[in-house]
């Protein structure tokens, strides 16, 4: 079995309990130095081999597959290994080859640089999307037609900006482009290295942005978040408002008696 297991943000407590479990019983362990920090190795069993994938091409990590066809091999991924994971290609082999594979999730550094920040990204009447993108740079093939920064920035949502740091000046004009919901004041913020030991947290705005950047002197293992959650104080959600009905509970106002619960009374 081949487990894709998402490492998470850094911090070697934020990996899953079953990531966690699929290294303990791992015979193969193949990781990138360069993203994941060293600590998640401890989670590995003593007789893992252990190999560093980040000089690796793919066609090296398949070998390292195809050589062990028995083993319990993790290929341990940064963050969740859906997002800018690369595993389709690797996943697509295991089917032509006829190995066993799974996905194990991992948390996301936009998750955990929210929760450093304490900020919700969805907030009722300011924001209620959450965009995940990056600028094209040196991979523009990869990028769809209507997939720029600019063409999401129209939209205002929370924007989280992967794999962009090296370009900061680029970064800043395609966010304040013509036809951009976002203004110079708009909040930001730069997220570097999210819950690793030396993380760093720069609170800015849109216009400010290229120079909060390079200020942190940070390229890599950086995300940018923006967009007016960051900021704006929370409107009432309908989720827990007494006048609004659900499932589970009936709508109820001032002066009134509180409804019961729909559904079925626990004994």
């Amino acid at each position: 079995m081949i487990s894709f297991v998402g490492a998470g943000p850094g911090a070697d407590d934020l990996i899953t309990v079953r990531g966690r479990d699929r290294l303990s019983r791992a015979d193969l362990v193949i990781w990138a130095s360069s993203l994941v920090p060293a600590a998640l190795l401890d989670h590995a069993g003593a007789t893992a081999e252990v190999v560093d994938s980040k000089s690796m091409t793919l066609e090296d990590v398949l070998a390292l597959y195809a050589a062990h066809p028995e083993a319990a091999i993790v290929r341990l991924h940064s963050g969740d290994p859906s997002i800018y994971g690369a595993i389709q290609e690797q996943i697509d082999w295991c089917e032509a080859n006829d190995r066993p594979y799974e996905i194990v999730p991992g948390v996301t550094s936009l998750a955990a640089a929210a929760a450093t920040l304490g900020r919700e990204l969805t907030i009722p009447r300011v924001a209620q999307s959450v965009v995940m993108t990056r600028l094209a740079g040196r991979t523009v093939a990869s990028m769809p037609p209507g997939e720029s920064v600019q063409a999401f920035a129209a939209v205002g949502a929370t924007m989280a900006v992967f794999l962009s740091a090296a370009r900061p000046a680029e970064l800043q004009a395609a966010l304040l482009d013509v036809g951009s919901a976002y203004a110079p004041d708009t909040p930001a913020a730069v997220v570097v290295r999210v819950s690793w030991p030396d993380e760093e947290v720069v609170r800015t705005t849109v216009g400010e942005l290229a120079d909060a950047i390079v200020a942190t002197g940070a390229t890599t293992t950086v995300l940018v978040i923006v967009g007016p959650a960051l900021a704006a104080p929370a409107a009432r959600s309908h989720l827990y408002s007494p006048a609004f009905a659900h499932r589970y509970r009936r709508r109820s106002l001032p002066g009134t008696t509180k409804g019961r619960p729909a559904g079925r009374r626990r004994r």
